[in-house]
């Protein structure tokens, strides 16, 4: 199981995450509570072992601007964020060559009465053959935000969308995740990845060590 901590915003949370076991630490430089900038992720990266991945999350849909944060702030990986436009994500491949990992989120609308899965799975067929996508996240969005909500989407609902295109893409699932329901949300969906940010929080931008830690031994085990 991958596992992915994401909304760091200092070097000790960053270090505690990967000193735990997270395969990937994300650092979000789209507007939100937990935002950070260049140099801050700049000052933080150099002290992360080689083998943890260390993904921006982008809102925006500029690839020259991406890619310079990508180079000025060491990152490894990219996650589009912004809704899915296959022209960013072929770009940003031309430009890295393939070196960099490119994370395409895909929004699963969270609205009484609403059913989102039809939008998502047309999303993920779009994203089969893009040789530049690695892998695909899917979060809950909430009226106008976009992450970082903690409000789960319905995973029943979810459950054949998974099936049907895990053997095609590496689906991360994100969104309300915590500790106290990591676990359900594997056993229901049989993701590739997780990924947490409020989950183990104490408040925004500030990790919870104990949540952190129970949340890791209990998406890997």
């Amino acid at each position: 199981m991958w596992i992915k901590i994401c909304a760091n915003t200092n070097l000790e949370d960053t270090l505690l995450a990967t000193s735990l076991g997270a395969d990937a630490v994300g650092f979000v430089f789209a507007p939100s509570a937990r935002q950070v900038t260049t140099a801050q992720v700049a000052a933080i990266t150099p002290h992360l072992p080689a083998a943890v991945e260390r993904v921006g999350v982008f809102q925006s849909n500029n690839a020259d601007e991406i890619a310079t944060t990508i180079d000025q702030a060491g990152l490894t990986a990219a996650q589009l964020h912004g809704g899915v436009d296959l022209n960013l994500a072929t770009r940003l491949h031309q430009i890295f060559g393939g070196r960099i990992k490119l994370i395409q989120t895909v929004h699963w609308i969270v609205e009484p009465g609403t059913s989102s899965a039809e939008p998502v799975r047309q999303q993920l067929q779009q994203l089969v053959d893009h040789p530049g996508i690695h892998h695909v996240l899917i979060d809950s969005k909430v009226g106008k935000s976009l992450g970082g909500t903690g409000v789960t989407f319905p995973w029943a609902e979810a459950r054949a969308v998974f099936a049907e295109f895990a053997p095609q893409l590496h689906i991360i699932v994100a969104g309300g995740l915590r500790p106290d329901n990591v676990a359900t949300a594997i056993h229901e969906l049989r993701p590739w990845g997780v990924d947490v940010a409020s989950g183990v929080e104490i408040q925004p931008g500030q990790k919870d060590p104990s949540k952190l830690a129970d949340f890791i031994r209990i998406a890997r085990h």
